[in-house]
């Protein structure tokens, strides 16, 4: 197959946020023109409500549309409006937000809800200083949800918008350095479609989402092409400049499945004074299996652990601890091996239903737990049914 070459202009153009007053109607136009044609049809642009839109763009935040869209479809059924999730336990929340990760969302969400109902009569506010007062708001969220609801003039930038804008104006660097994000703030207002701010800002988005990607990005479908430095010069696959990765960090957590005659198990969440825990937070601050973060002999530290958590008055050290393998987990930077382990009591610490619960095994995915505790609690089945053949 023949592949198509991008022609080259022959003259660098200006910045579009500095054209003149004719040739940005232009580019404006050409933009929403394209954006009319070919936006996706996605579920939360099946209509303006604020709050279908507020979940949406929770949900977007560092997760792909695709993931998201079976999770906003099932939260949307369970909690059809701001009243029905204020109403709501904060477990049946973390339930239908089970799977997403990120979990601070959805409690911030639920802590959001409870607050628009008590101070805003159940609508999501108007205006930018009332918005930014609710809980995972934030400058970029605020635009978004104003502007796509309601109208709001505001131009929006996340990671999408700047790289277009990054490319049209061929700006090097790291685009977060203060300076530069002050630049690309300052260009998508000047860009912004003050008539028409809710389609403009959707067609920005959807232009970095679709055409205008981090990899390979497809110029001979850009609509405002003709006015991107980027491609003038040849650099467009070079800019934006790559950030600079963390490096990754190797982390070992291991684990106890306690299983009594009933096949029932142990789940610990910590208290409120100790959420910081380094394990806890490996664990999204969820009910989880009774866990550490090791660094030497993985069954010693976890047998002192449970020597602790038990209060009984056994030496928790003659207690048979079964492997149950290992399994990958990623958390951000860092890259975990589960290490699991079966063992028998006769009797689970007693549970208070705050931070300690006792649960047949077979349940434990059914309740808000997070990833790495569902691949722990597949372990444990797979090991427990091969122990019952």
């Amino acid at each position: 197959m023949r592949k198509w070459r991008v022609p080259r202009a022959t003259n660098i153009p200006a910045a579009p946020w500095t054209l003149n007053t004719s040739q940005l109607k232009r580019f404006r136009s050409g933009l929403l023109a394209w954006f009319h044609r070919n936006k996706r049809a996605l579920p939360w642009r099946e209509r303006r409500d604020p709050y279908r839109i507020w979940i949406s763009e929770i949900m977007l935040q560092q997760t792909r549309v695709a993931a998201v869209i079976p999770y906003y479809d099932r939260f949307l059924r369970r909690f059809p409006t701001i009243q029905a999730l204020a109403r709501a336990q904060i477990e049946s929340v973390l339930q239908f937000w089970a799977g997403l990760g990120y979990y601070s969302r959805a409690r911030h969400l639920h802590q959001a809800a409870k607050q628009i109902v008590a101070q805003h009569h159940g609508e999501f506010p108007r205006t930018m200083d009332e918005a930014l007062t609710l809980p995972g708001i934030g400058a970029y969220t605020s635009a978004a949800i104003l502007s796509i609801a309601y109208g709001f003039p505001t131009a929006v930038l996340d990671g999408n918008v700047a790289r277009v804008l990054a490319r049209l104006g061929a700006v090097r660097g790291d685009l977060r350095a203060p300076n530069r994000w002050s630049t690309l703030k300052h260009a998508a207002d000047t860009l912004l479609d003050a008539e028409n701010p809710s389609d403009w800002n959707e067609s920005m988005m959807e232009l970095g989402a679709t055409v205008c990607t981090p990899r390979a990005p497809r110029c001979y479908e850009c609509p405002v092409a003709e006015f991107c430095r980027a491609r003038a010069m040849g650099i467009q696959d070079n800019l934006p400049a790559k950030r600079i990765k963390r490096a990754s960090e190797q982390v070992t957590l291991a684990a106890a499945v306690l299983l009594d005659a009933k096949g029932r198990t142990l789940l610990v969440r910590p208290a409120a004074k100790n959420v910081d825990a380094e394990s806890a937070a490996l664990f999204s601050r969820l009910w989880q299996f009774p866990a550490l973060v090791v660094r030497g002999d993985a069954q010693i530290e976890l047998s002192e652990k449970l020597r602790v958590l038990s209060k009984f008055k056994i030496n928790m050290r003659k207690l048979e601890m079964h492997p149950l393998g290992a399994a990958s987990h990623t958390v951000t930077f860092r890259r975990i091996t589960l290490v699991s382990f079966r063992v028998r009591v006769a009797r689970l610490p007693a549970a208070d239903g705050v931070t300690k619960k006792q649960i047949e095994l077979k349940a434990v995915t059914k309740l808000a737990v997070s990833s790495a505790t569902r691949k722990i609690a597949a372990l444990a089945t797979k090991a427990v049914s091969h122990f019952h053949k």
